[in-house]
């Protein structure tokens, strides 16, 4: 009964997953150079 239950609610989860992704590129993606990137490019005095 309970693995009944947990498939059908796998089922569901891709189900819903398939219909409204929940996938955001904006999460997933760097908006530009970090604080790395200036340390590295600083200029030497």
């Amino acid at each position: 009964m309970m693995t009944m239950i947990i498939q059908l609610r796998d089922t569901l989860r891709v189900v819903r997953e398939f219909i409204a992704p929940s996938y955001r590129p904006e999460r997933h993606y760097m908006r530009g150079p970090g604080p790395a990137c200036a340390q590295r490019n600083q200029v030497q005095a």
